[in-house]
């Protein structure tokens, strides 16, 4: 389980298509302890240490991962950002995170102002049922509230700690980005349904 608080930037280093997928090398140096077996969040999507050579390490992304989250569009260069799994005795600061990406939303607009920076994000309707004003989201492994959220897009709002420290501050106008929508709203939606 993670809590969608980002712990470093990182790089991907290279990506090498394997017989199971594509293996996509992360240079992740202020991270210790991901040994091989090791879980790690990257944007948001949970996947698995298989190398590890220093500051770098090497993760497996399967066929599918690759069709339902924006791993696929990673190039050589591209920021991700890295978040290891929440440690029993850890301190919970963001909210309940599986890293398993609902979907593919798109930045539709950001605006900045004297009040702060908002980013609209379109998502398909299966989504959106899921998303409501003051609840949770998760955006490319960031937990967030959200500010609003209308029949087709949600807006979050960011401060300029979460723009520094992460790949939302880098993010423009149509670009993809993974959609982790709170997990007590899929169970009570199938708990509710069940009882209909």
């Amino acid at each position: 389980m993670f809590t969608g608080i980002v712990e470093q930037i990182g790089t991907v280093e290279s990506l090498e298509e394997t017989p199971i997928g594509r293996r996509l090398s992360v240079s992740a140096p202020e991270l210790d302890a991901l040994s091989i077996g090791a879980s790690l969040a990257v944007n948001g999507v949970c996947l698995t240490v298989v190398e590890g050579t220093g500051d770098t390490v090497a993760l497996d992304v399967v066929p599918e991962t690759l069709r339902r989250t924006n791993l696929g569009d990673l190039r050589p260069g591209s920021p991700v950002n890295l978040e290891r799994p929440m440690r029993a005795d850890g301190r919970f600061d963001g909210h309940v995170v599986q890293g398993h990406v609902d979907g593919v939303g798109s930045v539709t607009a950001i605006n900045d102002d004297s009040t702060g920076t908002t980013m609209e994000i379109r998502a398909d309707a299966q989504l959106m049922r899921h998303i409501v004003e003051k609840g949770s989201i998760t955006v490319d492994g960031v937990s967030l509230t959200v500010a609003s959220a209308g029949t087709e897009a949600f807006t979050v709002a960011l401060i300029p700690h979460t723009l520094e420290v992460t790949t939302l501050g880098l993010r423009n106008e149509g670009d993809p980005v993974n959609l982790e929508t709170d997990v007590l709203a899929k169970y009570v939606e199938r708990l509710v349904g069940a009882t209909e």
